[in-house]
């Protein structure tokens, strides 16, 4: 979905400025690269805890992983 795609956009762009990679991500949250990217385990409509996990990861507010905001 356009949500999903967006989302993970800020994600992508979370992980730049952390310096990490979609990989790094992925090894910490116990998931495949790829399950990562697709962002197959997450949905954008909701607050859920994996969403939450990679907030916490990536050291951002979870609510700029939903919204279109300065991360």
């Amino acid at each position: 979905s356009n949500n999903q795609q967006m989302m993970m956009n800020r994600i992508k762009v979370a992980l730049v400025e952390k310096q990490e990679q979609i990989e790094w991500l992925a090894e910490q949250m116990g998931k495949s690269e790829n399950t990562i990217s697709d962002g197959a385990p997450i949905n954008p409509n909701r607050l859920s805890p994996k969403l939450q996990k990679i907030a916490n990861l990536l050291d951002v507010d979870v609510r700029a992983l939903l919204k279109s905001q300065k991360l």
